[in-house]
């Protein structure tokens, strides 16, 4: 038997996950959106401000080019950052947030205060 590249089994584990992930809790589909190391820090840097990628790449040294360039295409698929490019030569490619990546601003500043008070109560015991 022999499958076409790209199709997963509709009884696969995978398949039933991402079911389960966009369908059944709305707290995972959120985690699955905006989960991983840089999403959040990268919707951050955006805030309030349009951002060219050699700028976003600058401020966000330790991130390769070529996850910094997935993360990116990731959130506009995602609807949480808007593109936008200008037909000069050369070509000129700004990113900043949607309105929905800003509702988002209360919830990271609140685990940022979190991952604070964390980090400080681990760090005091060693």
């Amino acid at each position: 038997m022999y499958f076409e590249m790209g199709k997963r089994k509709e009884t696969s584990t995978y398949s039933i996950n991402e079911e389960i992930i966009h369908n059944d809790c709305d707290l995972i589909y959120a985690l699955d959106k905006l989960g991983g190391r840089w999403k959040l820090y990268i919707l951050s840097k955006l805030h309030n401000r349009k951002m060219r990628y050699k700028e976003l790449k600058k401020e966000i040294h330790p991130i390769s080019e070529r996850m910094l360039t997935l993360q990116l295409k990731n959130l506009e698929e995602d609807g949480l950052v808007k593109r936008t490019v200008y037909a000069e030569v050369p070509p000129r490619v700004e990113y900043e947030l949607t309105q929905m990546a800003c509702s988002l601003v209360p919830l990271w500043d609140a685990l940022k205060s979190w991952g604070g008070d964390h980090k400080k109560m681990f760090q005091d015991k060693i």
